[in-house]
């Protein structure tokens, strides 16, 4: 399998955000699968198994999977279909480089393929996907929105636009104890663990100007998405997004 690059960072002007994002996802792949089991207590696997279910994919489905990493949810996708191709998008030429890896594992390299690139302008025609998926990604971007529109658009008419992120908690005691855990114990197990620290501690400030659940639900409506649904996980330190591309011919 080879990687397809399209538009990356180091092509186009790029804002300081997505530049910095780069550099750590650059800095972490090869611990990244690591790091989700241990600070997600893997929690991120029945989190994506629920995602699944909930969008009840058929085989033949064809899918794109933005900020795809290292391509675990591609490689769900893609037995889930069975038969469908499936696109995987991501920035970071070393997170595609382990993803390809275990696309290759999986002998899918025939259904998945992996693309470098911007998801903040997807290289794909209109009305090209059965679903647009994005985990752990959205609040990575510098636009959201813009990201969101970009979904919507390369599905099809009656098509799924899906958003796997974490959220924010929003009772205590549960907050509290959440909110120590990510800000002051998560970045000091990336130093243990990834020999990391900055690019940890930089994951809770990702996630501090990063909509609510329910600020999500409105944007999601706001993009012209239709029968949005929101679901928080594991007490609301992640949530599930699911909205539907108008179809004119329903």
């Amino acid at each position: 399998m080879t990687i397809e690059k399209t538009t990356t960072l180091s092509d186009q002007g790029t804002k300081p955000k997505e530049q910095f994002v780069h550099s750590v996802f650059e800095s972490i792949a090869g611990k990244y699968d690591l790091m989700n089991d241990i600070l997600s207590f893997r929690r991120h696997k029945a989190w994506r198994k629920f995602t699944m279910r909930k969008m009840g994919m058929k085989p033949g489905d064809s899918a794109v999977d933005l900020c795809c990493g290292t391509c675990d949810w591609s490689i769900a996708l893609a037995e889930a279909s069975e038969t469908g191709s499936v696109m995987g998008l991501d920035f970071s030429a070393g997170m595609l480089e382990v993803g390809r890896r275990k696309v290759e594992a999986r002998h899918l390299q025939d259904q998945i393929s992996l693309v470098q690139g911007n998801a903040m302008e997807l290289p794909f025609g209109d009305n090209s996907f059965d679903y647009a998926t994005i985990g752990f990604g959205l609040r990575n971007v510098p636009d959201p929105v813009q990201v969101l529109n970009e979904m919507k658009r390369v599905v099809k008419p009656g098509g799924m636009v899906v958003c796997l992120e974490l959220s924010k908690p929003m009772k205590q005691p549960f907050k509290g104890i959440y909110y120590f855990y990510f800000q002051r114990v998560l970045p000091l197990l990336g130093k243990l663990f990834a020999k990391r620290y900055e690019q940890y501690k930089w994951l809770p400030e990702s996630l501090a100007l990063f909509p609510d659940r329910k600020q999500l639900e409105v944007i999601f409506r706001d993009t012209g998405l239709q029968k949005v649904e929101s679901f928080p996980l594991t007490g609301g330190i992640a949530a599930l997004h699911i909205g539907l591309k108008e179809n004119c011919n329903a």
